[in-house]
C-alpha cells in the first residue's frame, strides 16, 4: 500500500468519525428539547388545579359568580352598547364616552383622561387604574343583560371570552381591573362577596366543569 493510499483513507476515517460526531450532537439536541418540552407541558398542567366535573357543585358556584359579574362594580364595564355604565344604579355614563375599536375611548375623549393609574381622592370621583378601558369592540364580552345560562356559556367560549383558555380563565380572577371592583373608589358598594370567596367560587365553577345553570 502505497503512502498516498494510506493518506486517503485516514483522511476517509476522520471526515467519517466528524459526520458521526455532529450526527450525535444533533440528536443530543433534539432528545433535550423533546425531553425540555415534555416538562414544560408537566409543568404547566401540573400549574392548574384538580379539575373533577360535578355538574351540582359548578352549577351552584356559578350562581354566586353570577351575582358579582352583574353587579355594578363589573357590569358597568361590560353593557351592551358602547357606552360604558355607571353608578350604582348603572346608568349610562354621564359624558357619554364611546367603547372605541381598542375600548379605550376615541379621539380626545379617552378612559385615561380621567381614569388615572389610581383613585382619584374624594367622594364619587373617578376610580382609577393603569389599564383602564371597556373590551374591545371586535369582543365586547357583554354582561348586561345577559341570564345566568348566556353569561356562562360566554365566559367559557374562546371566540367570546377574550381568547381565553382554562388556564387564562383562572389566572383572570386576580387580573387587575378584576381586583379593581374591589378597590371602587369612596361612595361606591362593594360586589356582593368578597374577592377572595369569589375567586373561591370561579375557580370552584371552572374546575367541576364550567356548567351553565338551566334555562335560556
Amino acid at each position: 500500500m502505497t503512502r498516498q493510499t494510506k493518506s486517503k483513507r485516514y483522511l476517509h476515517s476522520v471526515k467519517a468519525f466528524a459526520v458521526i460526531g455532529v450526527l450525535l450532537s444533533v440528536i443530543g439536541v433534539m432528545a433535550f428539547a423533546l425531553d425540555n418540552g415534555k416538562e414544560k407541558t408537566v409543568e404547566s398542567e401540573s400549574s392548574l388545579p384538580a379539575f373533577k366535573k360535578d355538574s351540582i357543585t359548578s352549577v351552584k358556584a356559578f350562581k354566586q359568580v353570577y351575582t358579582v359579574l352583574i353587579s355594578p362594580r363589573c357590569m358597568n364595564c361590560h353593557p351592551s352598547g358602547n357606552i360604558p355604565l355607571q353608578g350604582d344604579d348603572s346608568h349610562l355614563h354621564e359624558m357619554s364616552p364611546q367603547r372605541g375599536t381598542d375600548g379605550k375611548g376615541v379621539y380626545a375623549m379617552k378612559c385615561s383622561n380621567c381614569h388615572q393609574p389610581t383613585n382619584t381622592p374624594g367622594l364619587h370621583t373617578p376610580p382609577g387604574n393603569p389599564n383602564w378601558h371597556l373590551p374591545p369592540a371586535d369582543m365586547k364580552m357583554v354582561f348586561q343583560g345577559r341570564t345566568p345560562s348566556q353569561l356562562a356559556k360566554q365566559l367559557i367560549d374562546p371566540k367570546q371570552n377574550g381568547h381565553k383558555d382554562m388556564k387564562k380563565l383562572i389566572e383572570h380572577a386576580d387580573d387587575g381591573l378584576v381586583l379593581a371592583g374591589w378597590n371602587p373608589g369612596e361612595g361606591r358598594t362593594l360586589p356582593p362577596m368578597s374577592h377572595a370567596e369569589f375567586k373561591k367560587a370561579w375557580i370552584t365553577w371552572l374546575t367541576t366543569g364550567a356548567y351553565a345553570p338551566k334555562g335560556k
